[in-house]
Order: C-alpha cells, then structure tokens, then sequence
C-alpha cells in the first residue's frame, strides 16, 4: 500500500504520447507504480497515433504503460478515458467500455466537497484561439521536435551526473512572448466552456503546460504531459486539487490551488444591531 501522501481520491493525467520518441514511459510507470487512486481520467493523447502513422517507435515499456492501466482497472480503480486529438481514432468507440476503462467524450467530476469540473482533452478551445495545437502556432510541428529533442539530450547528459530530470523545453516555453499569449488565450478559452454550462471549472491537458489558477470565477486546472514536465492533477481525499510532479525517483507538489473566494457579507444596518 502506498503511503497516505501517495493515495489520492482522483488522479488525471495526460499527453502522455505513447509511441512518440520523447515519451516518458519510464517516469510515468514509476508515478503509476508509487501512487493508489480510487479514480484514473486519462485526459487523451494517451497514444501518439501521429508519430506512429510516421514511423514512430514502441518500446516495451510503452506497453508496460497501457499494462498497468489496465491493471489498475481491474483491482477497481474507475478509469475514464477522453481521447485527444493525437489519439482520435479513439473518438470511433465512444460509448464503449474496453478491459473496464471507459471511452468517453467528456465527463464530469464531482470532487469531495461537491464541486464540478468538466474533463476534456482541450483541442476543441483551438478554434477560439485560431491555433492547430500547442505552441505549434508560431513554432511548427518541425522546430518543436527539435526542441523536445534538446531536451532529450540536455537530459540525458544531467543523468550523467546524476540531475534530476528538468525540462528545458518548458523553461523556454514560459519564456517565449508568443507562447506564453497562446497559453493565456487557451486558459481564458477553456475556463470559458466550463463557465457557460455554470461548472465550478475545467480540467484538461493538450497545450503540455501543468496549472491551476481562478478564472473570472472558474478553477481552470491543466495535468500537465509526460513528454516535457512529467506532471498530474491530484485530488486529496478533502477534495482539494494540486499538481504533481515526478522527479528523480519522488512525488514532489509542483503546486496548489488558489485560496476560494469567498462571498462578501452583507453590511448590517446599524439600526438592526440594536
């Protein structure tokens, strides 16, 4: 049994690109391995159907991944599963329920404390911000393979002397003017959906950038990917949400969620304290 700080009423995770070269199948066991739920949402691109189309590679450990999910489905852990759009082929069994793990094109969590938040994957906010995908914008598909394949190698050599994993792509993708504009846009786009159907927020992957901050109103909260950061969305058992990420070998709470709002009470005359 894992320790009571590693067992979680709900997990998400996402954009885990199985398939793909910068696939972090090992980090991601490992977190899986180390962690108990009662509930798993796989928040799409679960597979890289993309890289595979391409020629893409498919490690034993990638099937070590879909392994333990299955796995874990069995033992009774609920698990959904929102297809992305790298893995949209996916979206042809909607509605079906394969090795115990239902497929899904969205869904709604209920937390602890009775708050509701819709679970998507996040391609459908790309037309509200006229972009193909994540940072691809400005950057394109080629120049983003070469960034995760720095990042790669950076990494690499940082295990050489024994560094914890560290993403240099993320770095500089907070960094960049233009990135940095998309990922605000894509906050404000999804936050938006949850606030339409009046849910307490939203939780997706698909732009690869883990958060969890008050929109107008809306938790608007992102699980991260298992290609650059390493990161999930967690649930406690009181409810409230943090971020995890997976560092050499250990859980650490990359961050927290904003403190509620809370209502301002209405001024009491003078005349009815008397």
């Amino acid at each position: 049994m894992a320790p009571a700080s590693r067992r979680f009423r709900a997990l998400w995770i996402s954009d885990v690109h199985l398939g793909s070269r910068e696939c972090k199948a090992e980090f991601l066991l490992e977190f899986l391995r180390h962690s108990e739920c009662e509930q798993l949402y796989l928040v799409g691109d679960l597979i890289d159907f993309w890289h595979l189309h391409r020629g893409g590679r498919w490690p034993s450990g990638h099937g070590e991944v879909l392994k333990t999910i299955l796995a874990m489905a069995r033992d009774g852990v609920r698990v959904q599963y929102v297809p992305g759009n790298h893995d949209e082929a996916a979206r042809d069994y909607l509605g079906l329920s394969v090795g115990r793990i239902d497929i899904v094109p969205e869904t709604i969590h209920v937390t602890a404390d009775g708050r509701r938040f819709l679970v998507i994957h996040g391609d459908e906010c790309d037309n509200a911000v006229r972009c193909g995908g994540p940072l691809l914008h400005w950057l394109g598909d080629w120049a983003y393979d070469v960034l995760l394949f720095v990042n790669r190698w950076y990494n690499h050599i940082r295990r050489r002397w024994n560094h914890p994993y560290w993403s240099l792509a993320n770095f500089l993708k907070q960094r960049l003017g233009h990135a940095a504009a998309y990922i605000a846009r894509f906050e404000t786009a999804a936050a938006r959906v949850a606030a339409r159907r009046e849910l307490d927020g939203v939780i997706c992957g698909h732009i690869h950038h883990a958060a969890l901050r008050d929109i107008d109103g809306v938790l608007y909260c992102n699980d991260g990917d298992w290609v650059e950061s390493c990161t999930a969305l967690a649930e406690r058992p009181d409810g409230s949400l943090e971020i995890l990420r997976w560092t050499h070998q250990q859980v650490v709470v990359a961050a927290r969620e904003p403190p509620r709002r809370r209502p301002t009470p209405t001024p009491v005359p003078g005349w009815a304290t008397t």
